[in-house]
């Protein structure tokens, strides 16, 4: 079955340099053993990776093992909705790519609220 987006069309890919997605195709697709529920495709900026480094995920540091480079300000990264409203709720809510952003986010929050902050 095809992924769809927020507004209900084929999911596009968020990012492939660096190659993001739970299962690093690009794509904010979701399994059931996707705790983190990684749907929201941002574009990461220096506010958001210290938020996120100050809960306890580095995404700065990079992590060879896992083919993880390390984000910069600018790279697109498929964030766990949970994050993303956790970091919404602080003030320091990426901006994010509706047409790469998995519809599963919807479950989770209102496509209202996910516009205000679309690039």
């Amino acid at each position: 079955m095809e992924a769809k987006n927020v507004y209900g069309k084929p999911l596009i890919s968020c990012c492939t340099n660096p190659m993001t997605g739970y299962m690093r195709d690009g794509f904010c697709k979701t399994l059931m053993q996707d705790t983190g529920t990684h749907v929201v495709c941002a574009i990461v900026d220096d506010a958001f990776l210290k938020f996120s480094l100050s809960k306890g995920n580095d995404l700065i540091t990079p992590i060879p093992q896992w083919q993880f480079p390390g984000l910069k300000s600018g790279d697109k990264w498929c964030l766990c909705i949970s994050r993303w409203l956790e970091a919404k709720k602080a003030g320091v809510a990426p901006k994010i790519d509706l047409n790469a952003t998995n519809k599963k986010a919807l479950e989770f929050t209102s496509f209202d609220i996910l516009e205000q902050y679309a690039i």
